[in-house]
């Protein structure tokens, strides 16, 4: 196999091309020269909208960003902290990216939470691009393209790209190494292909700093599976195993020898012992479900995919036995397979495999396999492809009804026309014309998530009771200094919004640290102390504060739903110090 395989095409000539004429943007688009520039200003549009309009979305993501505050509060940049309790869960990697744009864009520990927010974005747009440059190992330029578009517009990366966490940063790092993987497999060498092996070793380095062993899993998985189905192994001399593992280990030790002595340990014991064998072993923070879960969700949160993928499986069936595809599944199918076995499931665990799928989709779509789809699967494309952009429509509607709030007039008619433009895709779809469906698709992706993310979401006012509480304690008149704590409200979101400093206590200790003043913290003149009780944790406020004599006056409070437990809460927010005392 030589090395000029890199780029080859699976297709047997051109008999086997659609009898779809390739459309002319399709044409003009799809040319190395200018598809990345297509897909990032795609990528721009799906992204930007409502990156800093939505408030901190608990719990992951202000846990990331507040121990990425922290680090630059303390100037400790090894270990990892949410207040004084250490987050041994995740390496360093996604905390160096938000501290290092915090500090790039001059807002430091002061910054919002959008600022948190642009790692994710650079991982989403680098993920896109990197899975067209990972298709032209196999495919043609308009293959390519199709396919990294189809990832751009994919549910899933949507949302992990507005979230300041790490899965977004994690799919980029392993689209660059599967993608080297994936050059240095198709030149079958016995000897180093330099480039390629360099980047394999770099993209495994960066992805186990951002999210510890999952991407060697993915990887590893990948490797052991083409060496099984093979039965040789002499190409991996490509990737330069010795002087790889080298500079992987140069890049991932130097923070884990300091992570292990600044922590003595605790930190590989908490991550792997407790999070990561948790996780396989049992259900955590009550995401247990049962094999076949991840399967049944992806044919949502991975749209359009899905639907692209049913039109084509019939196609993709007949080409599974190409030499190319052998790659494709080897990276699918292990992976997929453990994480459905692993006893927690949460919807990103299998985004690193969700590229597969919309490769294997543009291998087949300017094919006449691509036409094959009998009447019955190309209803279910239709129907799965309209299903997201109505159930957003309704839920932009009916959501805020159900909250006695007023849609959102904007983000309405932007998703209700996101749904005619799904309409067009899927009369498309039913016709087996998926290239034709892909400009329509498009546009559909673009109007759903701006009328979502910039409009209809931030519009929900009832459920961002974090910010809505700061706000309500900034409004306080007469204090020049707050001393900030809350009983029954301990949302992380709340913690990085009103400051570090916000004590997390229970109702009594509440009760006790509004009547002593807090004096053990040394209260100057001038200072309130307010205290936050949610309605459940009420009578036992009352109750302590009864014993100590103290008479307590509420100043105002804050009322909404949680949306993580769907319960309803009146939060009550009580003063003293100050000119309020």
């Amino acid at each position: 196999m030589s090395a000029q395989m890199n780029l080859a095409v699976p297709v047997d000539g051109e008999e086997a091309r659609s009898s779809e004429p390739t459309a002319w943007w399709l044409r003009v688009v799809g040319r190395d020269w200018l598809a990345p520039f297509v897909l990032l200003v795609v990528c721009l549009c799906l992204y930007l909208p409502g990156l800093t309009s939505v408030p901190p979305l608990d719990r992951d993501e202000p846990r990331f960003a507040q121990a990425s505050k922290q680090m630059m509060e303390t100037g400790n940049y090894v270990s990892i902290h949410f207040q004084e309790l250490a987050r041994n869960k995740k390496p360093i990697g996604i905390y160096w990216a938000q501290v290092g744009v915090a500090k790039l864009l001059g807002y430091g520990e002061s910054a919002p939470i959008w600022v948190y927010r642009v790692p994710s974005v650079l991982g989403a747009i680098a993920a896109v691009l990197l899975s067209y440059w990972t298709a032209r190992a196999f495919f043609r330029e308009q293959e390519s393209f199709i396919a990294a578009l189809l990832i751009a517009l994919a549910l899933i990366l949507n949302v992990e790209a507005h979230l300041a966490k790490t899965d977004a940063v994690l799919l980029a790092c392993v689209m660059l190494s599967q993608g080297a993987l994936a050059r240095v497999w198709l030149a079958q060498q016995r000897s180093a292909v330099w480039s390629s092996a360099l980047l394999f070793w770099l993209g495994l380095a960066l992805g186990t700093l951002i999210k510890g062993p999952i991407i060697l899993m993915v990887s590893g998985l990948t490797v052991l599976s083409l060496c099984l189905w093979e039965r040789r192994v002499y190409w991996l001399r490509g990737l330069a195993p010795i002087t790889g593992l080298l500079l992987f280990l140069a890049l991932v030790s130097p923070w884990l020898v300091a992570i292990y002595i600044e922590t003595d340990g605790a930190f590989f014991r908490d991550a792997l012992g407790g999070d990561l064998w948790g996780k396989v072993g049992t259900g955590r923070e009550s995401h247990g479900a049962p094999p076949l879960t991840h399967l049944l969700i992806s044919f949502i949160i991975f749209w359009p995919i899905p639907s692209f993928l049913l039109a084509t499986f019939k196609g993709i069936r007949q080409e599974l036995s190409k030499f190319c595809y052998r790659f494709l599944l080897c990276w699918l199918i292990p992976s997929w397979v453990v994480f459905e076995l692993v006893s927690t499931k949460l919807p990103h665990y299998t985004l690193p495999m969700m590229p597969v799928l919309a490769l294997l989709v543009a291998g087949v779509m300017m094919t006449d396999r691509a036409a094959s789809a009998g009447v019955g699967w190309r209803f279910a494309s239709a129907a799965l492809f309209l299903l997201v952009p109505l159930g957003i429509l309704i839920a932009v509607v009916v959501g805020p009804l159900l909250l006695d709030l007023w849609p959102s007039p904007p983000g309405v008619v932007l998703c209700g026309l996101a749904v005619i433009a799904a309409l067009s895709a899927t009369s498309k779809l039913f016709e087996g014309k998926l290239v034709s469906a892909l400009p329509s698709a498009s546009v559909s992706a673009v109007l759903m998530f701006v009328g979502f993310w910039a409009f209809s979401g931030p519009a929900l006012s009832t459920i961002w009771i974090s910010s809505r509480l700061v706000e309500a304690v900034d409004q306080l008149p007469g204090c020049e200094w707050k001393e900030i704590a809350t009983a029954g409200f301990y949302e992380p979101s709340f913690v990085f919004l009103q400051g570090t400093q916000t004590k997390l206590l229970g109702a009594e200790a509440a009760a006790r640290f509004l009547a002593n003043g807090g004096q053990e913290t040394g209260v100057s003149s001038g200072t309130c102390r307010i205290v936050l009780v949610e309605g459940r944790q009420l009578d036992r406020f009352d109750a302590e504060a009864l014993l100590l004599g103290m008479k307590t006056s509420e100043v105002s409070s804050v009322s909404g739903l949680n949306i993580n437990g769907g319960k309803t809460l009146l939060v009550h927010i009580f003063s003293a110090g100050g000119a309020a005392q």
